[in-house]
């Protein structure tokens, strides 16, 4: 049978199911313009937070902590997956049927390659469709980075993802629950499953080539993290730099045994595991994408290249999401879509200048979340422009206007807040306890809009909440040292 070429020509394309893509296809699709949105994979409809990030690994972060010590680790896991699993299909259904539902916006399943500027070409089994557009969104995501250990040259060929060697994607299906976890790598994602697993009841080790985790947070912050991740279990190797791994087996059998050589101060050492997550960064999933053909460029990490209205180098194409590196949050992907609709059809002032004190979570057990700037920072900060500094740091355990955490059972943690003494106004915030990643929110809109640190200390909260612990953390400010 002779291939079928069809061709199509819409107001905007977008390519990949993501927040902001999502969003923006929508949002322009209800206008009544003609929109194209492609997806390659149909598990990734929805886009990657509710498919395998954010919805379903803070899906399992909760089922891990709600285990009690008498409930067996293996089935318990079995059952957290399967709520994950049930949760992440009816989110996808829905993301679906919100787009599928907008007459003007046409669905479609295929891996796109550029091969003009704002042409597309779309594989369907023998039929071709070749897209045209106005406009075109580059939303494809990133995807974890695989790093050049030896011992896994054979991914792809060899051995798959999934045995004894995983991403965060795939961790979040090992079968069974792994007794031994090592995690590679000290940042965000490695510590939050690292948490999780250990609260799932995995002896987790997590090898990080820095002299300490969370390299970006301030040193007391990161190790009161450091010190309640230990408490639970999670044993941690600083300054271990891993030189190489065998995945065992080929690596594709769940009862097959990987082993982690590293070496710590020149001296060679090795660990055995059930699974090795790889948690090192993640790379923009541009493979096969034909970003040449269409003129757009890319940094030297393969990143998109945008301005601050999110054009690429060529007219009309634009890249939003983690496609175009920085801050890889589904919140700022969802704020791309703002600028860039505000481009197709408002005053088009809305930019990445617009963005401030956007803040983020790391949901540990406790979460921890920080706004702003860190301590470090702010000190560089006053230095650099000849202005005071005042903090106010306590544990949470000692708040004594704060009882929530200890109905709930966990005390844990420390509140820092950064505050600029002449002016009392907010500079940063790390909050690690139980609703952080509620509270810190109030306290990014104090910095956006100038609420001081006294109108939040004097302001009145619910009791028990989180939130009040503002009262007590903000009447103890002192000057920084």
């Amino acid at each position: 049978m002779e291939a079928t070429v069809h061709r199509e020509h819409v107001d905007l394309l977008v390519i990949g199911w993501g927040k902001g893509g999502k969003t923006l296809a929508g949002t322009v699709g209800r206008s009544g313009r003609r929109v194209a949105l492609v997806e390659q994979d149909a598990l990734m409809v929805g886009g990657t937070c509710i498919n395998v990030a954010c919805v379903p690994t803070k899906a399992l972060v909760h089922d891990a902590g709600a285990r009690r010590p008498e409930d067996d680790p293996a089935s318990w896991f079995i059952q957290a997956v399967k709520r994950r699993d049930t949760l992440t299909a009816a989110m996808r259904k829905k993301n679906h049927s919100m787009l599928d539902t907008v007459d003007s916006v046409l669905l479609v399943s295929g891996h796109a390659a550029f091969t003009g500027p704002r042409e597309v070409t779309v594989d369907q089994g023998e039929d071709t469709l070749v897209l045209t557009a106005d406009t075109v969104v580059i939303n494809t995501g990133s995807v974890p980075t695989i790093p050049p250990i030896p011992g896994l040259e054979g991914l792809g060929e060899g051995f798959q993802l999934g045995g004894t060697i995983h991403d965060s994607t795939t961790l979040q299906h090992a079968d069974p629950l792994p007794r031994r976890l090592v995690v590679v790598g000290g940042g965000y994602v490695g510590l939050e499953f690292a948490s999780m697993f250990a609260h799932f009841g995995s002896e987790v080790t997590v090898l990080d080539r820095g002299s300490r985790p969370l390299k970006h947070e301030d040193e007391d912050v990161a190790r009161t993290a450091v010190a309640i991740m230990e408490e639970d279990g999670v044993r941690f190797r600083s300054g271990a730099s891993v030189t190489a791994i065998d995945p065992g087996a080929a690596g594709t059998s769940s009862t097959a045994e990987a082993t982690v050589t590293y070496e710590v101060d020149g001296a060679e050492q090795s660990i055995g595991a059930d699974a090795v997550l790889l948690a090192l960064g993640r790379t923009p999933a541009t493979a096969g994408l034909g970003l040449d053909a269409a003129g757009v460029v890319t940094d030297e990490r393969g990143f998109v290249q945008v301005d601050e209205y999110l054009h690429t180098s060529v007219e009309g194409v634009f890249a939003i999401g983690d496609v175009k590196g920085g801050q890889m949050f589904t919140y700022t992907s969802l704020d791309d879509h703002r600028i860039v609709a505000d481009q197709l059809s408002g005053g088009g002032q809305r930019s990445l200048e617009d963005r401030v004190a956007v803040p983020y979570t790391m949901f540990l057990t406790p979460p921890l979340a920080r706004v702003g700037m860190s301590l470090a920072e702010a000190k560089s900060w006053a230095e650099e422009n000849g202005r005071h500094l005042s903090v106010a740091s306590k544990k949470v355990a000692d708040i004594a206007a704060m009882p929530r955490p200890k109905i709930e059972g966990d005390p844990r943690g420390l509140i820092t807040v950064v505050v600029d003494t002449a002016s009392n106004l907010i500079l940063g915030a790390s909050l690690q306890h139980v609703h952080a990643e509620e509270v810190i929110n109030l306290v990014a809109l104090a910095i956006r809009h100038g609420i001081t640190a006294a109108e939040l200390r004097d302001s009145i909260y619910i009791h028990p909440s989180a939130t009040e612990a503002l009262n007590e953390v903000l009447g103890g400010l002192v000057p920084a040292e």
